[in-house]
């Protein structure tokens, strides 16, 4: 879950020595639940990168409370960031690549920064590469990708680690329709995988193909949320404003799963009977077809409920066979 209340922030402003700062953000209170899909919109300057710089935790408010994955950062040491760092996936507009690292260095990368041993990481980062299209170039540089491989792997690197949160920053502008819509398809996944997922967009055609509530920011203020369905307005803004519950704080002093574990259901919740409707697991060999849903009916897009098994090969039980 994520969480403003009453948050403010403001940057040095150079125009005006150190007379006063510029206010970018004003008093944004809303509550995004945990696996929800929302898009953030508004004009160029109007707040938006700043937004997700406070919700990947690149930044602290300057007044007011955020609330990230359960932790408020008021409350929060400087030293618990890194933990919670690692539990928040990012797609940045510019890819972000090393460009002295390969493509499987590069979603390897946050996996090797948390300690993961090298024989426990290359099935996740291959599986990985496999899920976005790119087994075959694995060993390629990112200057002998194209930009919308670039940006698959920038993807694949942000979601190795099977974040909670993931936020992207106009992942498409730099990506023609055909691109932009594997790449809808992927965050969709992701989506329906469990993540709470909030892209910034200039697009109204990409909004229009996928379901979810849409934020909009003026001047630093909200002005728009078009909710869920079932949220009201009034019940999400009244959320926004609540105190803090201490009880939904984690614990971070706890140890950290690894990456790729996937909690358990309970047996009795609700739809574990296949009968009720329950998606099948999904197999080991899956792969997404990027191009099957190009030309479907939006009405068809939605995204089926989610799986009970991770695509992780760390997150599968196991079978007795080589981890290498």
């Amino acid at each position: 879950m994520v969480r403003f209340s009453r948050v403010g922030l403001r940057y040095p402003d150079p125009t005006r020595g150190g007379e006063g700062e510029r206010e970018t953000l004003r008093d944004l209170s809303f509550t995004l639940p945990q696996g929800s899909f929302t898009w953030l919109t508004g004009p160029s300057g109007a707040g938006k990168s700043s937004l997700l710089r406070l919700m990947q935790l690149a930044l602290r408010p300057t007044r007011g409370e955020v609330e990230v994955l359960g932790a408020p950062l008021s409350r929060a040491r400087r030293a618990d960031l890194p933990k919670l760092r690692r539990r928040i996936g990012a797609v940045f507009q510019e890819f972000r690549l090393l460009p002295y690292l390969t493509a499987f260095d590069n979603v390897a990368l946050p996996l090797r920064l948390a300690g993961r041993a090298e024989a426990s990481l290359r099935p996740d980062v291959s599986e990985m590469l496999r899920w976005v299209g790119l087994e075959d170039r694995a060993d390629a540089l990112p200057q002998q990708l194209s930009g919308g491989e670039q940006q698959r792997v920038a993807i694949a690197r942000a979601v190795v680690t099977r974040p909670a949160l993931l936020v992207a920053d106009e992942p498409t502008g730099n990506l023609d329709a055909v691109q932009a819509r594997r790449l809808l398809l992927l965050l969709a996944e992701m989506n329906r995988l469990g993540a709470t997922v909030v892209v910034a967009t200039h697009s109204q055609d990409l909004i229009a193909q996928h379901p979810g509530q849409v934020m909009r920011l003026e001047g630093g203020r909200m002005v728009a949320l078009d909710p869920w369905p079932y949220a009201p307005v009034e019940e999400v803004m009244a959320e926004a404003e609540a105190p803090l519950a201490p009880s939904g704080a984690i614990d971070l002093e706890a140890p950290e799963p690894e990456a790729g574990w996937v909690e358990e259901v309970p047996e009795d919740e609700p739809g574990d009977d296949p009968q009720d409707g329950a998606p099948a697991p999904l197999s080991p060999d899956f792969t997404p077809d990027f191009t099957a849903d190009l030309g479907r009916p939006e009405e068809e897009l939605a995204p089926p409920p989610r799986p009970r098994r991770s695509i992780w090969p760390s997150a599968r039980p196991e079978t007795g066979g080589s981890n290498g």
